[in-house]
C-alpha cells in the first residue's frame, strides 16, 4: 500500500487485484450513517482499470472513501468489437463478473484493514461490466449494501453480442455452455433477487450507447421497481458507452461525459450517505441531476445544467457543457 498523506490517493492490492482509494476530503459534508466506503469497478471499455475509473468519476464531494477495484480479468477490444463474438471473450466476461463478486468479501476485509475503516455496509458502483458485477454482488448479498449506482451496466451480454453480429455481419462462435453462462448474467433475471431489500438504486444510460441501449436501462429500472427493491431512479445522457478516451488504462483528465456522470453520482451518494448543514432525508427530496425520465419529461426533456436527457421524453438533447478543470487520481486533493 502507498500514499502516506491522508489527503492523497492510496494505491494497494487486495486479493491480488489493484485498487485505488480516494480519501474523504469533502469539507462541506460528513458521513451521515454507517457507510464509510463506496466500492466501484471499471469495464472492458474505457475506463478499463481502477486508476482510470478513479480519474473519470472521483466523486470528490462524497465524504466517504471511494475505492476503485480492478476487475479480475479483462478482454481486448471491448464489448463493441467482434472480439465478444468469440467463446473465449464471453467466458472472460462471465469470469470477470462472477469472480469480482466472489472476491469482494475478502478484498473488502483487506481494504478495511489497509484504510482503518470499520465494518459496515458499503455503497456499490460500477461502469459497464463493473455495473453488472455491482448488481450481482448486491443481489447475491456478497456484502451488506446500502445503495447502488450503475453506469451503463451490461444488462444482457447476449443482446450486446447480438448487436455486434448485426453491425459486423459476423456470427457468434459461442459454445452452448458459454451461451448458458452469459444468460445467467442477464440483469433483468437477477434483479428480482433484490426484492424487499430496500436498496436505493441509480441507473445511468447513454442515448448513443450501442452496447447498452437506453431502452435497456429503462427496462431494468422497471423490473427493479416491479419487484420493490427500493427507490430506483434513472437518467440518460447524450453519450456513447465509453467514459474515457482510449486506451482507458491510465489516469487521464476526465472527458465531458465523465464530468457529467461524476456530478450525478456525487449528488446521489451525498444525499444518501452524507450529512450537510442543509441535509434532508432522501425520501423527501430528489437528486436534481439524476431525475427519472418521467420528471425530465415534465420539465422539458432536459436538465440544462448537467446534460441529462430522457430518451423516453423525446426532443433534442442539450448541447455539451464545458468540462470542469481536469483532476488526476494520482494527484489527490479536491477538484
Amino acid at each position: 500500500m502507498s500514499g502516506d498523506d491522508t489527503q492523497r490517493p492510496v494505491h494497494g492490492t487486495a486479493v491480488g487485484g489493484a485498487y485505488v482509494a480516494l480519501p474523504p476530503t469533502a469539507v462541506d459534508a460528513s458521513p451521515g450513517g454507517p457507510t464509510r466506503l463506496i466500492v466501484a469497478w471499471p469495464g472492458f471499455d474505457p475506463p478499463r482499470t481502477a486508476q482510470a475509473l478513479a480519474a473519470a468519476i472521483p466523486m470528490t464531494g462524497v465524504p466517504v472513501w471511494r475505492v476503485y477495484l480492478d476487475l479480475p480479468c479483462t478482454s481486448p477490444g471491448g464489448l463493441e468489437s467482434g472480439e465478444i463474438l468469440r467463446t473465449e471473450a464471453i467466458e472472460t466476461y462471465c469470469t470477470a463478473v462472477e469472480d469480482a463478486v466472489r472476491r469482494l468479501p475478502s478484498a473488502l476485509a483487506e481494504i478495511r484493514r489497509d484504510l482503518a475503516v470499520p465494518d459496515g455496509p458499503v455503497g456499490l458502483a460500477g461502469f459497464s461490466v463493473g455495473g453488472a458485477a455491482a448488481l450481482l454482488a448486491a443481489a447475491r448479498d456478497a456484502v451488506p449494501v446500502s445503495t447502488l449506482a450503475l453506469v451503463a451496466p451490461v444488462v444482457a451480454p447476449s443482446r450486446a453480442a447480438r448487436a455486434v453480429e448485426k453491425r459486423s455481419g459476423l456470427d457468434r462462435s459461442w459454445t452452448d455452455d458459454a451461451h448458458a453462462r452469459a444468460d445467467r448474467l442477464d440483469l433483468a433475471a437477477i434483479a428480482p433477487e433484490l426484492a424487499g431489500r430496500d436498496v436505493p438504486t441509480l441507473l445511468i444510460g447513454g442515448a448513443a450507447d450501442r452496447v447498452v441501449p437506453a431502452q435497456e436501462i429503462t427496462a431494468l429500472r422497471d423490473v427493479l421497481r416491479r419487484n420493490d427493491t427500493g427507490p430506483v431512479e434513472s437518467t440518460t445522457f447524450r453519450m456513447a458507452h465509453a467514459l474515457a478516451a482510449e486506451p482507458g488504462t491510465e489516469a487521464r483528465p476526465p472527458i465531458t461525459e465523465a464530468v457529467r456522470v461524476d456530478g450525478v453520482l456525487t449528488d446521489w451518494f451525498r444525499e444518501r450517505l452524507a450529512t450537510t448543514p442543509t441535509t434532508t432525508h432522501p425520501a423527501d427530496t430528489q437528486t436534481t441531476s439524476a431525475r427519472t425520465a418521467e420528471d425530465a419529461q415534465a420539465s422539458g426533456n432536459a436538465d440544462a445544467g448537467t446534460g441529462a436527457w430522457s430518451l423516453d421524453a423525446g426532443g433534442a438533447p442539450p448541447e455539451p457543457q464545458e468540462a470542469a478543470e481536469p483532476w488526476s487520481a494520482a494527484a489527490g486533493g479536491g477538484r
